[in-house]
C-alpha cells in the first residue's frame, strides 16, 4: 500500500516547484522530504575561528535548499544556469522561465531587471575587443531577505493543503527500487512508498545522488568541472557594469592551456560567505538588500571538460578543496599580487589591502599550494584580462583578495529523458544534484517539467492553456 502518490526529495527550488504544480492541480498525495531544517530554524553557527562542522549544514540545507540564503538573483536566459536546452526545445524553455517568473512574482518576488538589448550590443562590442565572450543575460535581483518572504510564502502555502505532507529533518538514506520500478524511500524515520519518486536533493546532496545511481545501476555522464576562487574588490571597481548588468556573464578562453575562465554570480555590495558540502569547506557569495558592505564578489571559476576513462569529477574537485581546507583549516585568503609573484600572504599583507574582506575566518595564505598549477595560471591570465573591463582587478592587485576554493559541484549528469525520468519506471531526477542545471531559474523549471509529466501520467488534464514539453531533436540520453 503507497503512503503517497508522489514522493519529492529536496525542498530547495527544484523540489517546491514540482509540489507547487502538482498541489494546485491535483489532489494527488504528495510527500516532501528533506534533511534540513524548516526556514524559520534554519541557521548558522560559525564564528570568527571558521565553520562548526554541523551534521547538516544550515546554510545549504532545508526549506529553500541553498537558494534560502542567496542573493535571489534570477536569471532570464536559456543560455545560462543549467542544461535544459539539451532536453527540451528552445521555444519550452522560453516560455518556462517566463512562467517560473510568475511565480516567484506570485509569491512576492518583484525586483529591479538590469539588463537591455541596447546595453547588451554595447558589452557584447566592448568585451570583444579583449577576446572575452559577454553572454546576455537579463537579471532581476530581488535580495536575501525577499528570497527568504518569497520561501516562506510557498512554505505556508503549499503547508495549508490538505493533499501535500512536508517532512523537513528527515534524511533520506535510500531509493527503493526493484531495479526496473521505484518502489519509494528509505529514511531515518522509517520507509515510504509511492510510485513515483522525484529525486531534487541539490548540490549539497549530489554526492549522495550519484552514490544512489551507481547503486541503483543509472548511467551518469560529466558535466565540465568548475572550479577556482571567489574575488572580492572595493565596489567602485566593478561599479560601471553592475550598475548596468547587475550580474555579467564573461568568459575567457586563456592563452597558456586554452582553458575557459567564467566569470558570474557576482554580488555588488556583498559578502564572502562559507559553505560546507559534507566534508569540505568552500566559499560562495551573498548580497543583501539591506546588509551593505563597501566590496563586491564574484566567483572566477575555470570551467575543464574531463574525458574518458576519467568519470569522477565529483570526488576530484572535493579533493582539491580538501587541499586547501587542510593547509587553512579552512578556506585560504591571498592577494592577487602574492599569487602573481608566488609567494603567501600574511595576516600583515592581508591588512595592507584597502579591502577589509568580509569572511573573518578565512586565513592568510598560498593557493598555489592547492590549486593545480594549470588553474592558477589560468586565473592569472583571466584576471589580466577581465581587468581591461573593470581597471582595478590586477593593476591594484595589492587590494584584490582571492577565497578559495569555490567549487560548485554539479560535475555528474544523471542520464534521463526530456521528462527527466531516468531509466527505472517513475524515478525522476532534477535540478542542481542531478548536474541538469545551476540556478534558481532552471531548476524551478526542471521542477515544472516534471510536475506536468506526472499530471499527464495520473491521466490529469491541465485545461488553462498550458505549455506542451516538446522534446530537442538530439536529446540527450
Amino acid at each position: 500500500m503507497n503512503d503517497y502518490d508522489v514522493i519529492i526529495i529536496g525542498t530547495g527550488a527544484a523540489g517546491i516547484f514540482t509540489a507547487l504544480k502538482l498541489v494546485e492541480n491535483s489532489d494527488l498525495k504528495v510527500g516532501l522530504f528533506d534533511k534540513g531544517s524548516a526556514l524559520s530554524k534554519r541557521k548558522c553557527l560559525k564564528d570568527n575561528k571558521g565553520c562548526k562542522g554541523c551534521n547538516v549544514c544550515s546554510i545549504l540545507c532545508g526549506w529553500g535548499g541553498a537558494g534560502a540564503f542567496s542573493d535571489g538573483k534570477l536569471l532570464f536566459s536559456s543560455d545560462v544556469g543549467g542544461w535544459l536546452g539539451d532536453y527540451i526545445s528552445d521555444n519550452t524553455l522560453e516560455q518556462l522561465i517566463n512562467i517560473v517568473d510568475d511565480y516567484y512574482i506570485r509569491f512576492g518576488g518583484n525586483g529591479k531587471i538590469y539588463g537591455s538589448d541596447d546595453k547588451f550590443k554595447e558589452w557584447k562590442d566592448k568585451t570583444s575587443k579583449y577576446g572575452i565572450k559577454f553572454i546576455p543575460a537579463k537579471v532581476k535581483h530581488i535580495g536575501t531577505q525577499k528570497c527568504k518572504y518569497v520561501l516562506s510564502n510557498m512554505y505556508n502555502y503549499l503547508n495549508g493543503q490538505p493533499n501535500i505532507d512536508i517532512k523537513v529533518n528527515t534524511e533520506v538514506l535510500n531509493i527503493i527500487s526493484d531495479g526496473k520500478i521505484v518502489r519509494g524511500i528509505h529514511t531515518n524515520k522509517g520507509d515510504y512508498f509511492a510510485p513515483i519518486v522525484v529525486a531534487a536533493p541539490g548540490r549539497y546532496g549530489s554526492s549522495w545522488l550519484i552514490d544512489e545511481t551507481n547503486r541503483l545501476g543509472l548511467n551518469v555522464g560529466t558535466n565540465p568541472v568548475d572550479l577556482g576562487v571567489r574575488v572580492e574588490v572595493h565596489h567602485s571597481i566593478m561599479e560601471k557594469v553592475t550598475n548596468e548588468l547587475y550580474d555579467p556573464k564573461f568568459s575567457y578562453i586563456t592563452d597558456t592551456y586554452n582553458d575557459e575562465v567564467r566569470m558570474f554570480c557576482t554580488n555588488p555590495f556583498g559578502e564572502v560567505v562559507l559553505e560546507k558540502y559534507d566534508d569540505i569547506l568552500t566559499v560562495n557569495g551573498h548580497a543583501s538588500n539591506k546588509k551593505l558592505s563597501f566590496n563586491t564578489n564574484f566567483a572566477l571559476l575555470v570551467n575543464i571538460k574531463f574525458t574518458k576513462p576519467f568519470k569522477d569529477s565529483i570526488s576530484y574537485a572535493k579533493n582539491i578543496a580538501k587541499t586547501a581546507n587542510l593547509i587553512s583549516g579552512g578556506i585560504i585568503i591571498q592577494r592577487f599580487n602574492d599569487l602573481l609573484n608566488g609567494r603567501r600572504s600574511t595576516p600583515y599583507r592581508i591588512r595592507q589591502s584597502l579591502v577589509l574582506p568580509t569572511l573573518k575566518c578565512a586565513t592568510p595564505g598560498d593557493l598555489g599550494l592547492a590549486l593545480p598549477y594549470r588553474y592558477v595560471v589560468d586565473i592569472i591570465e583571466a584576471m589580466e584580462a577581465f581587468n581591461k573591463l573593470c581597471p582595478g582587478l590586477t593593476d591594484r592587485g595589492g587590494d584584490t583578495l582571492l577565497y578559495g576554493l569555490e567549487v560548485k559541484l554539479y560535475s555528474q549528469r544523471i542520464r534521463v529523458n526530456h521528462e527527466m525520468e531516468t531509466s527505472i519506471n517513475g524515478l525522476y531526477t532534477i535540478g542542481d544534484g542531478a548536474g541538469l542545471t545551476r540556478g534558481l531559474v532552471q531548476a524551478s523549471a526542471s521542477g515544472y517539467i516534471v510536475a506536468l509529466t506526472i499530471l499527464k501520467r495520473y491521466g490529469i488534464n491541465i485545461t488553462d492553456g498550458e505549455l506542451d514539453i516538446i522534446p530537442k531533436a538530439d536529446v540527450a540520453q
